[in-house]
């Protein structure tokens, strides 16, 4: 996780937000345990109670399980239930921004497509 905290948000969401990422990347998989409040906690210089604050959220959502004695651990089935959540995201609210830029620069699906497959290069081209 990274050390730096953003101003505009509480940190308990920011570490909340982190763990989903990690979770949505692969890096805490189903039945993956947490870190502990306590490491975070003195890893981040941070009050146990908003590591806690943060993880709960996670509980509350269905994505984190506790154990108790044990920890917390990744619910089974949490990174697809991510993914479905953002992909719908982003073709609710990133998509019509997007496709609102590409309609007044007048570009064409053959334009993005021809960019794409320069962009990825040439082991890439196939996919």
């Amino acid at each position: 996780m990274d050390p730096k905290w953003n101003e505009d948000q509480p940190i308990y969401r920011q570490l909340r937000d982190r763990v989903i990422t990690m979770i949505l990347e692969d890096i805490l998989g189903d039945g993956d345990a947490l870190p502990s409040v306590r490491n975070v906690a003195a890893e981040y210089r941070l009050n146990p109670l908003t590591v806690l604050k943060g993880y709960q959220e996670l509980v509350d959502e269905g994505l984190v399980e506790k154990k108790r004695g044990r920890g917390m651990f990744v619910t089974e089935g949490a990174r697809k239930r991510l993914m479905k959540d953002e992909r719908q995201k982003f073709i609710d609210v990133e998509w019509p921004k997007i496709l609102e830029t590409i309609e007044r620069l007048g570009l064409s699906s053959e334009e993005l497509l021809a960019k794409r497959g320069s962009a990825e290069g040439p082991e890439n081209k196939n996919d």
